[in-house]
């Protein structure tokens, strides 16, 4: 079922597999979102500006930058951003005290695309 949405929403998606960016981007373009994509923090910077995108999903372990550490930086220049966690150490979040910072929620790897669609609607309402 395609879900169609009365005004096309933008969001980034930042993992270092390309398989899954290839396939988020293809699952929520396919929902009618508008869908960009980085490999890394530093791409993701590069392409964030505040208030361009309604939502962020970020990659946990990445090369050169963590995740948690691109969400603190993405936070730190526009703080209302939603930021998502995609993780596959969901268990490490879920038990920690101290979840990181700059995340407003986690999702487990793998996922299934009614996950993303319920986070999106509620972190990015139209």
């Amino acid at each position: 079922m395609i879900k169609r949405i009365d005004r096309q929403r933008h969001i980034l998606v930042v993992d270092d597999e390309s398989l899954v960016r290839r396939s988020v981007h293809i699952l929520l373009q396919g929902d009618g979102y508008l869908v960009d994509v980085a490999r890394n923090g530093a791409e993701a910077l590069a392409l964030f500006e505040p208030g361009k995108f309604d939502m962020i999903f970020i990659d946990y372990l990445m090369p050169e930058m963590r995740g948690d550490q691109l969400a603190a930086a993405i936070k730190q220049r526009s703080p209302k951003q939603p930021v998502v966690m995609l993780t596959a150490f969901i268990e490490k979040f879920q038990s920690s005290a101290c979840p990181p910072g700059g995340v407003d929620s986690f999702i487990g790897k793998p996922f299934e695309l009614e996950t993303l669609r319920a986070v999106i609607d509620r972190y990015a309402p139209v």
